[in-house]
């Protein structure tokens, strides 16, 4: 009888993407990116082990929202003392800070726990579409939609 086998550290291949993000849906875009920061996209999948890749996402700030959405979806930060909640619309987010409103969106898809912060560490979001890491050899990864 065959047993399923459980990825380990040692025996995870890690590849780099990079995703042109330009004209991209915002949550299309990154359902997507946190399947393969996950590692679900491969064979050697593994639920409570890090098995998936490096995503180099540039455009950042060319991401779109379908509908009315840019004035009716609202971000809520709260400081922690009394009245201090923190209300902006995702117009302004996407025009103070493009890179974070992208990777909230892909970083909300992925595990609220130790895991999936370290998956998230593995995300690279630039506004522009010059990144740092051409030394780690990125290969264009296509999403669909």
């Amino acid at each position: 009888m065959r047993q399923t086998t459980m990825a380990r550290e040692a025996t995870i291949e890690r590849k780099w993407y990079v995703v042109d993000a330009e004209g991209m849906v915002l949550g299309r875009l990154a359902s997507q990116v946190a399947t393969v920061l996950r590692g679900k996209h491969k064979p050697t999948y593994t639920p409570h082990v890090d098995t998936g890749d490096y995503v180099i996402i540039v455009n950042a700030d060319k991401v779109v929202m379908t509908g009315k959405k840019l004035d009716k979806v609202n971000y809520y930060h709260h400081s922690g003392f009394m009245g201090g909640l923190k209300v902006k619309t995702a117009r302004e987010f996407k025009e103070k800070d493009p890179e974070g409103w992208v990777a909230a969106a892909v970083k909300g898809m992925l595990p609220h726990n130790t895991l999936g912060r370290q998956q998230a560490a593995k995300l690279f979001v630039y506004a522009g579409s010059e990144h740092p890491h051409a030394a780690q050899k990125p290969e264009v990864l296509k999403l669909k939609g």
